[in-house]
């Protein structure tokens, strides 16, 4: 059977409840400067749902680890088959009124840098230049063998093309593209190979036992090293891949924000936490701000030049290690 990753904590209890009071972030945002950090709660209002908050994923759906995938093909077939039917939904998600305002705040000068926990490419799509993707990205599919990089529209179309009348009804899609399928669902659903290679393909992202590429942590590191603080939005920073950095930005004496529904990991290391809905609350505090944000015209405008794009891209060199059991999660 398989075990479910460490994925729970548990709250201190002799911390204030967060507060509605948008002030000090608005304040930090007026200073510039800020280094933001998301999580799955901004891609809510998208349609993706998080992992851990009220009627999250982890309460019904264990996420694939690196080792599974790689021990054998039944269970390659499963990923495969309930990724490609959550990529048909996933896959036309578009960003919400937090993304945008995101956006907007890096057009207005205020942030230094994003870097997003998500792999659903929603900030990129929103305007946001520069994003750092911790976690990697849907969107890209990697050779294990051979490193070779193919765009997820492609693969998908090879898929369809293998396993034509595959229509199976999903329970729930969940932060990662997965959907929830049955063993009799995925059936004999057929997975396609590296077209270079002939090896095994995989989502260019981070699964749950595999490290973050080394020189992707440092960049983060950069970026937290030249931010004025940090602005944590929807993230229980329940693993260390996240946590690290808001751990580097407090021991470095630069002010840590949490917006967020939920009590999160790092809130002991926080100057304050909001507990509102992101998308209400980053909106609002662009009011105060005098900032415009799209109404989401330009940004899916946008979306879908990307997208042409990003099918269209030719393959590059993986920018990671040889994956290995993560870090501290």
């Amino acid at each position: 059977m398989r075990m479910r990753p460490t994925l729970s904590w548990t709250p201190a209890e002799d911390l204030p409840p967060g507060t509605t009071d948008l002030g000090p972030v608005v304040d930090a945002l007026s200073t510039g400067g800020v280094l933001v950090l998301s999580g799955a709660g901004i891609s809510t209002e998208s349609g993706i749902p998080d992992y851990r908050g009220e009627g999250g994923s982890l309460s019904r759906h264990t996420p694939m680890t690196y080792q599974d995938f790689t021990a054998g093909a039944q269970a390659r077939r499963r990923y495969w088959a309930r990724s490609h039917l959550g990529w048909r939904t996933f896959g036309r998600a578009r960003p919400n009124a937090g993304h945008r305002a995101v956006a907007a705040f890096g057009r207005h000068g205020l942030l230094s840098g994003v870097i997003t926990q998500n792999v659903d490419g929603l900030h990129d799509a929103a305007g946001s230049e520069g994003v750092v993707d911790l976690h990697g990205s849907l969107a890209r599919v990697v050779c294990l063998s051979c490193g070779a990089f193919t765009s997820r529209g492609e693969l998908a179309r090879r898929l369809e093309e293998a396993n034509a009348g595959f229509e199976p009804v999903a329970a729930g899609i969940n932060p990662d593209g997965d959907a929830d399928l049955t063993d009799e669902q995925v059936g004999n659903f057929v997975v396609v190979s590296c077209t270079v290679c002939d090896g095994i393909l995989k989502p260019d992202v981070v699964f749950f036992g595999e490290a973050v590429p080394p020189q992707r942590v440092e960049r983060c590191r950069e970026l937290v090293r030249e931010a004025a603080s940090l602005l944590v939005l929807g993230s229980s920073l329940t693993v260390m891949s996240g946590l690290r950095f808001v751990r580097q930005a407090a021991e470095a004496g630069k002010p840590v924000l949490i917006v967020n529904r939920d009590p999160t990991r790092g809130d002991p290391h926080a100057v304050t936490r909001v507990a509102l809905p992101l998308g209400t609350a980053l909106t609002t505090m662009a009011g105060r701000l005098g900032v415009t944000v799209d109404d989401g015209t330009t940004a899916a405008a946008r979306d879908d030049t990307t997208a042409v794009a990003r099918d269209g891209a030719t393959a590059v060199a993986r920018d990671g290690a040889t994956a290995v059991a993560r870090d501290g999660a």
